[in-house]
């Protein structure tokens, strides 16, 4: 069975910073690109950086540039969302996803993953 559990987000005051990590158990990350997503609520989820499995290329949603960096340790099967300088609008539930990018034509940014965490909510306070 694949699960994928984020962990790390909290209540945190803007310009403050969190970091996010995606593990994962009953698939070898190192197969995967993953991206995280997040959801406000009322909003529809969008993509927030993605990362190719090997490590190599990562990229960013505009309005996280420069302030969130996606990481990946794929020994220990976990993905990193380093979030600096954050602000209210940063406010959502945060999920990671894995996906076989051969399967796929589509931008990282798209929702044609396929394993999906359960989300984290990260608040971010003004």
């Amino acid at each position: 069975q694949v699960r994928l559990v984020e962990s790390g987000g909290e209540l945190v005051q803007s310009g403050g910073s969190l970091t996010l990590s995606c593990s994962t158990s009953g698939v070898t990350l190192g197969h995967y690109d993953i991206g995280w997503f997040r959801q406000a609520p009322g909003t529809e989820r969008e993509g927030v950086a993605g990362i190719t499995k090997d490590g190599a290329t990562t990229r960013y949603e505009d309005s996280v540039k420069g302030r969130f960096t996606i990481s990946r340790d794929n020994a220990k099967n976990t993905v990193f969302l380093q979030m600096n300088n954050l602000k209210p609008e940063d406010t959502g539930v945060y999920f990671c996803a894995a996906r076989d990018e051969t399967l796929y034509a589509s931008p990282w940014w798209s929702h044609e993953y396929d394993y999906w965490g359960q989300g984290i909510q990260v608040t971010v306070s003004s």
